[in-house]
């Protein structure tokens, strides 16, 4: 398997409150939530840059459709990242999820190995971390 990602897929209790946010609240552009007329269907997807594509998936459809038992979430299990261009942008893109309705996590500060970052939640507990680092 060469080393890609196509694909992330983020699973959720509340959809419509999922797509509000990533939507509404950060901007990103979705056609909605689309497979409303399939049972276990309704899905949301967002085009990112580099042509990566994200999408949010009620948590019990993900269950069903792999055969397994629905368990509690945990901002611990996965982290998502997003890198920016300076200290200045980690604030404002914290400010700016805080702002959507992210519950904010950990303050932005400088980290050990010489970059900058904070974290934050989104509304269904996936925690990403926010950071500058000098060295990418």
């Amino acid at each position: 398997m060469r080393p890609h990602i196509s694909f992330i897929t983020l699973t959720v209790s509340n959809l419509e409150r999922a797509v509000a946010f990533y939507r509404d609240g950060l901007g990103w552009a979705t056609e909605g939530i689309v497979g409303k007329e399939y049972e276990h269907g309704a899905v949301a997807f967002f085009k990112l840059d580099g042509g990566l594509m994200f999408a949010l998936w009620p948590r019990d459809s993900l269950a069903n459709d792999a055969g397994l038992p629905v368990t509690p979430a945990s901002p611990t299990h996965v982290l998502l990242a997003h890198n920016v261009a300076s200290e200045a942008e980690v604030n404002a893109v914290l400010k700016e999820a805080q702002a959507a309705g992210a519950q904010w996590i950990k303050p932005a500060k400088a980290t050990a190995w010489g970059g900058y970052a904070g974290y934050f939640m989104d509304p269904e507990q996936h925690l990403w971390e926010v950071v500058y680092n000098p060295k990418l």
